[in-house]
């Protein structure tokens, strides 16, 4: 098995709006200032579940559960012997609402997946990841 980087999760509402991250605006730091998704990369020798977990707690407070997760793939990276792992899971209201924002990124807000998919100011390989679950979603 190849070995991965980190995790990225597209969290969608019951109203199918993708709850989305705006990255710090710091110099060097890879898509500065973007909307993002939540998650990031492994630490030790998490699993990818293990790590998707923790980003989340740490991000957003939220929990997760494997049997909440709708949907995984992993991608390529630069790295031929490492793969980044995407994945897609439903949250309710009250996770929402529970939501406390972790010390990570500039703040959250919920975008419809035409906006995301739209926008100019979004990390742009994750709507090429996002469209591939949407693909096999209305399949």
């Amino acid at each position: 098995m190849t070995d991965f980087i980190g995790v990225k999760i597209a969290l969608l509402t019951n109203a199918d709006r993708l709850l989305v991250i705006q990255r710090d605006n710091k110099s060097g730091l890879q898509f500065a200032g973007l909307w993002d998704f939540p998650g990031g990369g492994r630490e030790d020798k998490e699993t990818p579940l293990e790590c998707v977990t923790r980003e989340l707690k740490e991000e957003l407070s939220i929990q997760l559960s494997q049997s909440e997760i709708i949907w995984n793939k992993h991608y390529p990276t630069d790295n031929p012997s490492l793969v980044a792992y995407f994945m897609v899971s439903r949250v309710t209201d009250d996770q929402i609402k529970g939501i406390r924002f972790g010390d990570e990124g500039r703040g959250w807000k919920l975008m419809t997946i035409e906006e995301f998919l739209q926008a100019n100011d979004v990390v742009q390989p994750l709507k090429i990841r996002l469209q591939d679950y949407l693909a096999t979603s209305r399949n």
